[in-house]
């Protein structure tokens, strides 16, 4: 037998100072409980959202190969559109687990549409943990629906209660996590308040392949199901798909962003509704955030780091040369060790297999201008370089040279802790 996970570690050095606050949002009840996903431990493992009859939702799942049964389900249930439930669970990833998986994914949504009176497809499930493990009971999850959806009809509406309420469910999707990652924003539609809350799961595992962890975020806006799916996608490849801790994509990767409709604005058809602005402004502020918590927390990660490329034929390739620097072990573990090595950058780049030209390249660090031209910028000074990479917030510019294609993509860097976090995560 083997632990389902490492003890809670210390609070990673990138967090932010404390849980922002996080307002109710009209038509959704949350819920934190127990299934036992983590025996040994004193810690909730598990999260019920209710949300009103009518609630659209939109979503983006991994594209792994192996993906677990939860993500199966989510695939077949996202065209649809409609959300009345969403349970997930940690201590168990519900992946590699056969045909047992695929029965305890329907057992809990078969318990879920019963409770709330909705279609099947209207239930959605994710799981986050160990790999390979499988849960013997079907109704292991769904025998603890009940408590949860009577809980959840009972959320508090005010702001300090339904913070801790958000916090607690951060938290109780945690798995390697050091601190629950939770983001809110306002906005208006033809004046109309607008709110939008989110919170969020990831530590290691990360790297953009759709969502790259768990992501759930609700709005009382009233927005069509198509008009949220083509808001959410774009969003999404600019923040989650942005970000990148280690280069593994998880079997789990999920986002689920839900508008119950609550707010009484004129009604919406296009996504590119201009009266849509600023609530798209603020959905990106509220996933971007969430995504750089997320990086924030890396295993074992002491800096953050941004990585900014400029001059490319593309924008997809301008990202995908950023992320082969952002993974590059070579590049994280000299950002780890503070060492101005920028030729590893210039190797990074080089590996990318997107067009680029040597003698156009131009590189900098922290806004310091390192190469120009394919060459060391005259009177190179490393000294202030050097310094900028002591600190905790690190900043790479990259031009090509070649055209107008822009990105950034964000990661951390990569240390001894990362090491020994995963070697212990299962003893």
């Amino acid at each position: 037998a083997f632990k389902r996970s490492v003890p809670p570690m210390p609070r990673s050095p990138l967090a932010p100072g404390s849980f922002p606050a996080l307002p109710p949002v009209a038509g959704v009840g949350l819920a934190v409980g127990r299934w036992g996903g983590y025996p040994t431990r004193d810690r909730d493992d598990l999260v019920l959202a209710v949300f009103d009859a009518g609630t659209t939702v939109a979503g983006v799942l991994t594209r792994s190969r192996t993906a677990s049964a939860p993500i199966h389900w989510c695939r077949a249930a996202l065209p649809g559109g409609r959300a009345r439930a969403i349970v997930v669970n940690a201590g168990n990833a519900n992946a590699f687990t056969a045909k047992s998986g695929d029965l305890l994914v329907d057992t809990t949504v078969d318990r879920a549409a019963a409770l709330f009176g909705c279609p099947r497809t209207e239930v959605f499930v994710a799981s986050t943990g160990v790999i390979g493990q499988r849960i013997q009971a079907p109704d292991a999850i769904a025998a603890h629906l009940p408590a949860l959806a009577a809980a959840a009809a009972a959320a508090p509406a005010e702001p300090e209660a339904a913070t801790a309420l958000w916090r607690a469910a951060a938290l109780a999707i945690g798995t390697t996590d050091t601190y629950p990652k939770g983001s809110a924003a306002t906005a208006t539609i033809d004046g109309t308040p607008v709110t939008i809350a989110g919170i969020a799961k990831g530590s290691g595992m990360i790297a953009p392949d759709m969502a790259t962890m768990l992501a759930f975020v609700f709005t009382d806006a009233a927005l069509p199901a198509a008009v949220l799916e083509a808001l959410v996608g774009p969003i999404n490849q600019r923040t989650f798909n942005a970000i990148t801790v280690d280069g593994d994509t998880s079997t789990s990767d999920t986002l689920l962003v839900a508008a119950t409709g609550r707010a009484r604005h004129l009604p919406v058809t296009a996504a590119d509704d201009p009266r849509l602005a600023g609530l798209a402004a603020a959905l990106e502020t509220v996933m971007r955030d969430l995504a750089h918590q997320v990086v924030r927390d890396g295993e074992g990660a002491t800096k953050f780091v941004t990585i900014r490329v400029s001059g490319a034929v593309d924008a997809a390739s301008a990202r995908r040369v950023g992320l082969a620097v952002a993974n590059s072990p070579l590049v994280k573990t000299a950002i780890a060790g503070a060492d101005a090595n920028w030729g590893r950058i210039v190797m990074a780049v080089g590996k990318a297999g997107e067009p680029a030209d040597r003698d156009l390249l131009s590189l900098a660090i922290g806004g310091l201008p390192i190469t120009a031209c394919g060459a060391l910028v005259p009177d190179y000074d490393e000294t202030p370089v050097a310094a900028h990479m002591r600190g905790s917030e690190i900043e790479i510019g990259i031009d090509l040279g070649l055209g107008d294609g822009a990105a950034t993509v964000w990661t951390c860097d990569l240390t001894q802790r990362y090491i020994s976090i995963n070697a212990d995560y299962r003893s």
